[in-house]
C-alpha cells in the first residue's frame, strides 16, 4: 500500500465539505473525494461536488450510489415537507426532519473501506456541532466512537500497520468562522450548494434551515454571499 500522505474527504458539494477539502489540501494531503447519490431530493449537490473536485485538484473523485429513499424517514429522501422560515432558536429545539437515519455512519463506513484499500489513514468529514444542525451523528462523541470502531474493525489497523483518524476541523467552528477560513484558503463558495429544497433549475430556496444558516453565516462573516437564490415555493 502507498505511504503517500493521502486523505479520503467526504464531499457533498456543500459549504462545509468544500471548506474541509481546502483544509486537507492546505495540509499537503493527496485528496480522494467521496460523494454519494443516496436518493436525496437535492441531487444538484452532486453537480456542485463535481465542480469542486475538479477545481481543487482532487486526485480521484468517487461518486457512489446508495439508495436510502426506500428506507425514508427524512425530508431529504421521503415525501416529507422540508421545514421553512425557521429561526436558529427554533432549529435548536429538536432534531429536524432533514436528519437522514444513519447517514454519516453509512458514509464514514464507505470512506473507511476506501481508505483501507488506498492505504490512507486519514478521513475528513465536515460535521459541525456549533451552528445548529441538531444531527446526533455530528457530535464529537459520535466521531470518537466511530474512530475507535474503525481501528477495531479493519485488517490493516488490527495488524498494527497504522491507526485511522477521523478529522473534523469544523466541529467547533461557527458558520461565519468556517466561511472565513475557507475564504482565506481561496475557496470559491459560488461553486457550492447547501439548499435542501432547490428549484428544478438548481436555485436555492432561501428559506430552508440550510439556506438560513448559510445566509446568516455569510452575513456574520462580513463576506458577500455568492449563492443564486430563487423565489421560494410554497
Amino acid at each position: 500500500m502507498s505511504k503517500d500522505k493521502q486523505a479520503v474527504v467526504l464531499l457533498s458539494g456543500g459549504l462545509d465539505s468544500t471548506t474541509v477539502l481546502a483544509m486537507a489540501r492546505s495540509q499537503g494531503y493527496s485528496l480522494y473525494g467521496l460523494s454519494f447519490s443516496y436518493g436525496q431530493r437535492h441531487d444538484v449537490e452532486l453537480r456542485a461536488a463535481r465542480k469542486v473536485a475538479a477545481a481543487m485538484g482532487v486526485k480521484r473523485h468517487l461518486e457512489t450510489r446508495i439508495d436510502l429513499a426506500p428506507i425514508g424517514g427524512s425530508a431529504l429522501t421521503d415525501d416529507i415537507a422540508v421545514p421553512k422560515a425557521r429561526d436558529e432558536a427554533h432549529m435548536a429545539t429538536e432534531i429536524p426532519v432533514t436528519y437522514v437515519p444513519a447517514r454519516n455512519t453509512i458514509f464514514l463506513s464507505y470512506a473507511l473501506a476506501w481508505a483501507e484499500v488506498l492505504g490512507a489513514w486519514d478521513i475528513f468529514i465536515g460535521v459541525n456541532a456549533v451552528d445548529y444542525s441538531g444531527y446526533p451523528d455530528c457530535r464529537p462523541e459520535y466521531i470518537q466512537a466511530f474512530e475507535a470502531m474503525a481501528n477495531l474493525a479493519t485488517k490493516t489497523a488490527v495488524e498494527g500497520k497504522g491507526r485511522f483518524r477521523i478529522h473534523t476541523p469544523l466541529i467547533q467552528l461557527t458558520k461565519a468562522q468556517i466561511i472565513q477560513a475557507g475564504t482565506a484558503l481561496g475557496v470559491d463558495y459560488g461553486m457550492t450548494h447547501s439548499c435542501y429544497d432547490p428549484s428544478a433549475e438548481g436555485l436555492a430556496c432561501g428559506s430552508c434551515d440550510a439556506c438560513i444558516l448559510r445566509k446568516n453565516g455569510f452575513l456574520a462573516a462580513g463576506i458577500p454571499d455568492p449563492t443564486p437564490y430563487g423565489t421560494d415555493r410554497p
